[in-house]
């Protein structure tokens, strides 16, 4: 099965680690990374899709970050 996960997290070094620990994890990036001004918080936000493939079958509750 393929396994799709979207990171999201504000703009700090915190995502960065995030992104590292799924990459470490075997996931792989799928596109670019995104950016957007959060207003609401004022900050900016960072956003990276990750894929991965993974035996067994998909179902709902699969916890991704665990894979």
């Amino acid at each position: 099965m393929k396994l799709y996960r979207f990171l999201s997290a504000d703009d700090t070094s915190d995502f960065c680690h995030k992104v590292t620990a799924a990459l470490n994890k075997g996931w792989v990036l799928h596109g670019d990374p995104t950016y957007a001004f959060d207003a609401a918080n004022g900050v900016m936000r960072c956003g990276q899709a990750v894929v991965k493939d993974a035996s067994g079958e998909y179902t709902p509750d699969l916890k991704l970050g665990d894979q």
